[in-house]
């Protein structure tokens, strides 16, 4: 017993300093971000005499959480000219009805409506994405989730970086934005601090090389090199792979400094468990090498293993001590990730409840590991390797990576 002691102390000591590391770099990123956002809008303010036409491309599936709002903060953009292409499965779907009377209302908005059936693709949104790029009018598409809200500013802070020949792709930090509910809460904070302190490091690190799903901006010819959406039409998480390669086709990948809000809907324990296990899987298929490294970024669940191996040892004080170090830090990240990197409001409130949230992460980041099934709206995944996935639809189809590509619309 006492050889396991030791040995579990150990790992508490290795996940304490380990996450201590991960503070200190989740600050500098934060530093990074917040000082490459400041010259940035200088610089790109300055380009607003020339910005160029945008498609906005937007798959919708059912009247979510404040889908009228966040819909119509794409109508109210402070931006020369754009246009606002949707897409549904079914004629019938309760989103469009919403969508055509936002649109009513703003008429100089040029908008459209497109019914793609059911996806031929086992991803998707990607299929959605690839039969609104055919009517896209514009050479700059910029592609956003249905459960996202932008500021006015937003066309103009994505689309200016893409003037750059050498940028293929931009994408935005999000801050989750609870509908209401414990759960979607819990599901909110992690997105906002969780999730944006791993951006803010890789940026730091190694730059951009994926995307975002809330907002993925490209050009035409950036998304043609790689293939099309056909190219990435077989993976779970497409936003990665989307900006992952443009990257490798030699294209830069920017991180904008805005900050969009990603919708969390009010919901069962259930429903927020499968949710946060579909991301955690998409990452643990998407970055293999680096999935494993992610357990000895959380901090809490070492602390309350060193609070029990050093009590086991007869030194509760060391334990405790372990244990504070180990709050503190959470405390900490959520202050100056969230409320300072995702400006967050609701971060500052949520920092004594924080880590909480991070062991619940933890728990997360374990499970991901013991299934390859995932669920999203009415579609069962199973995973392959490298990221790919069989799709099975709610009406019992199967669609494997080798179905044929849909055709045109």
């Amino acid at each position: 017993m006492l050889i396991v002691s030791y040995i579990l102390l150990a790992v508490a000591l290795l996940g304490t300093i380990s996450s201590t590391i991960v503070l200190v770099l989740a600050i500098l990123g934060t530093v990074k971000f917040l000082g490459s956002a400041s010259r940035d809008r200088e610089t790109y303010q300055k380009l607003a005499a020339s910005l160029p036409p945008v498609s906005v491309l937007k798959p919708v599936h059912g009247n979510e959480a404040r889908f009228k709002e966040n819909i119509e903060s794409f109508f109210r953009q402070d931006y020369p000219a754009y246009e606002i292409l949707f897409a549904a499965d079914e004629a019938d779907d309760s989103a469009l009805p919403v969508i055509r009377e936002i649109s009513a209302r703003y008429p100089h908005v040029p908008s459209r409506i497109f019914i793609t059936g059911q996806p031929l693709w086992p991803n998707a949104p990607n299929y959605c994405f690839h039969r609104l790029t055919e009517h896209a009018a514009h050479d700059i598409l910029v592609t956003s989730d249905s459960d996202v809200e932008v500021g006015p500013t937003y066309l103009r802070d994505v689309v200016p970086p893409l003037l750059d020949p050498q940028v293929g792709a931009v994408t935005c930090v999000f801050r989750g934005k609870s509908a209401g509910g414990i759960w979607a809460a819990l599901d909110a904070i992690g997105q906002t601090v969780e999730f944006t302190a791993g951006v803010l490091i890789v940026n730091l690190l190694e730059g951009m090389k994926f995307g975002l799903g809330p907002t993925i901006a490209l050009r035409k010819d950036s998304l043609a090199k790689i293939g099309g959406y056909a190219a990435v039409r077989e993976y779970l998480s497409n936003d990665f792979v989307v900006g992952n390669f443009i990257y490798k086709a030699g294209f830069r990948v920017v991180l904008s400094y805005h900050v969009v809000d990603h919708v969390s809907p009010t919901m069962t324990f259930r429903r927020m468990w499968e949710r946060q296990l579909r991301w955690a899987m998409g990452t643990r298929y998407s970055r293999p090498s680096g999935h494993p490294g992610t357990g000895l970024t959380f901090a809490t669940p070492y602390g309350i293993l060193g609070l029990i191996a050093a009590s086991l040892l007869g030194h509760p004080l060391w334990g405790a001590a372990l244990l504070a170090a180990a709050l503190l830090n959470r405390m900490v990240e959520c202050w100056v990730v969230g409320s300072l990197a995702a400006r967050d409001p609701v971060a500052r409130t949520a920092v004594l409840l924080y880590p909480l949230r991070d062991l619940h992460g933890f728990i997360i980041w374990c499970a991901s590991y013991l299934s390859k099934r995932s669920l999203w709206r009415d579609n069962r995944y199973e995973l392959l390797k490298g990221g790919r996935l069989v799709a099975r639809r709610a009406n019992g189809t199967v669609i494997t990576p080798d179905s044929r590509v849909g055709p045109a619309a």
